[in-house]
C-alpha cells in the first residue's frame, strides 16, 4: 500500500510539474506568436523557455508577454480551486493528487517566485513585467499579497478538503 502511494505522489508532482509548464510557458508562445515575434521554445534541463525577437516587441508588449505566465497560472489555479468539490468526489486517488499538487503548484509557484526568488535567476519575467505600470516593487507587492491569499486558501480551503477525500 506504501509503495502505491508514494508511486501516486510522485506521478501527481510530475504531473503538476507538466501541468505548470505548459499552462505558463503556453501562455507566452500564444502571446508572443500574437505580437509576431515568436522566436522559439528552448528546451532547458529541468524546463522549457519561450524565446522571442525582442526589438520586435514594444515595451508595452513585452511586459504583456511577460506577464501573461503567471496570469494564466494564476486563471487554471483558480479554476480548479473551483472544482475542488468535484475532483475531490471522484473514485480516483490519482487524480485527486493530481487535482491536489497541481492546484497548490499553481497557486504557489508564481506569486513566490515574483515576489523575491527572480532575483537569483537574473530576473526573469519580471524583467517584461516591470515595464508595465508599475515599478519592480510594486509588482512584488502585489504578487505578495497574492502569495499570501493564495497560502491561505491552501490552509483554509484545499488541504482541509483534500485530506478529507484521502481520508
Amino acid at each position: 500500500m506504501q509503495e502505491n502511494a508514494k508511486l501516486r505522489k510522485w506521478c501527481a508532482l510530475l504531473t503538476a510539474v507538466i501541468v505548470y509548464f505548459i499552462v505558463h510557458e503556453g501562455c507566452h508562445a500564444l502571446a508572443a506568436t500574437c505580437f509576431g515575434a515568436l522566436e522559439r521554445v528552448r528546451l532547458l534541463g529541468l524546463g522549457v523557455q519561450v524565446v522571442v525577437k525582442q526589438e520586435l516587441l514594444s515595451d508595452w508588449q513585452l511586459g504583456v508577454f511577460s506577464i501573461i505566465g503567471s496570469i494564466g497560472t494564476l486563471l487554471v489555479a483558480y479554476l480548479l480551486l473551483a472544482l475542488t468539490k468535484n475532483i475531490v468526489q471522484t473514485n480516483s486517488k490519482l487524480i485527486k493528487a493530481i487535482g491536489y499538487y497541481t492546484t497548490f503548484t499553481l497557486l504557489l509557484v508564481d506569486p513566490i517566485y515574483m515576489t523575491f526568488l527572480y532575483k537569483f535567476v537574473s530576473g526573469g519575467d519580471m524583467n517584461g513585467i516591470k515595464l508595465l505600470w508599475l515599478p519592480e516593487l510594486g509588482w512584488q507587492i502585489i504578487y505578495g499579497i497574492i502569495a499570501i491569499i493564495n497560502v491561505l486558501l491552501i490552509v483554509r480551503y484545499v488541504y482541509p478538503a483534500y485530506k478529507k477525500a484521502f481520508n
